[in-house]
């Protein structure tokens, strides 16, 4: 259980994010609470990427603040990333490397003791039925091969704070419902937290207890789905439904599906 009063995993203040004269994250601030999974909604372009990779230092943002159980993540960085585990929307991995010397090396990296990195590797490769795999190159590897390989690399080290841009690409539905599981006791676990970004609104629905729903960098709602159904005054909307009704894309959606109908 987390301490009373202690930081949340992860708190978000003010954050802009600014690509030479495009404005990607205008003022966003939210938090991870202990034991939850906060999902961070948008469209392609909506600012999800820019706030993860602020999150875990790959941004510098132009104003605010990212705190990680009470650092900041600019003061304090190597601090930041030892209590902290990343899957990037992109698959960063050594392609020489096998799925086995790739966890190896993050476990020499994360300075884990040996035997128990060997022995979580190997729980999680079971897991994930790679077993079969486990010591060919990643190159040879299929997009959702190599997706499992960057989540159990991220799991590796158990982390407080798990960042994860889009975790669930090219997954196999076992692998989408073992990672759901996996991600639900993670955080039951002593005050642990996860940033979940996706555009899958029914993976958020069935595992978020919170979502954030960015629009074009900016904050459109916040909270539970009873919360959200409340704030659009809808108590049965999908969280479909809310998203396009904050984001003010339902009204143009059913006119650009009437435009295709044809005369």
């Amino acid at each position: 259980m987390a301490e009373p009063n202690a930081p949340p995993p992860l708190a978000v203040e003010g954050l802009r994010v600014v690509y030479g004269e495009r404005l990607a994250v205008s003022d966003l601030t939210f938090e991870v609470r202990p034991g939850e999974i906060y999902g961070l909604l948008g469209s392609n372009g909506a600012g999800k990427s820019s706030t993860i990779k602020s999150v875990v230092g790959l941004v510098r943002p132009v104003a605010g603040r990212v705190l990680v159980f009470g650092k900041d993540v600019r003061e304090a960085p190597i601090w930041v990333k030892e209590r902290s585990g990343y899957v990037p929307e992109t698959s960063l991995l050594y392609e020489a490397l096998t799925p086995r010397e790739f966890l190896e090396f993050v476990a020499g990296v994360r300075r884990l003791d040996p035997a128990t990195a060997t022995q979580r590797a190997n729980a999680y490769a079971a897991a994930f039925r790679l077993e079969s795999e486990f010591d060919e190159p990643i190159t040879a590897l299929s997009n959702g091969t190599r997706q499992k390989v960057l989540l159990i690399a991220a799991l590796l080290h158990q982390p407080p704070l798990l960042v994860l841009d889009e975790p669930l690409n090219s997954l196999d539905p076992r692998s989408v419902r073992l990672m759901k599981d996996v991600l639900t006791r993670y955080v039951a676990q002593g005050g642990r937290g996860v940033l979940f970004s996706t555009h899958t609104m029914e993976v958020a629905e069935q595992l978020c207890q919170r979502v954030g729903i960015l629009d074009r960098g900016v904050l459109r709602g916040e909270g539970s789905l009873p919360e959200l159904r409340a704030r659009v005054q809808r108590g049965d909307a999908t969280l479909e439904q809310i998203f396009l009704r904050l984001t003010e894309e339902e009204a143009g959606l059913e006119a650009v599906v009437a435009s295709l109908e044809g005369p």
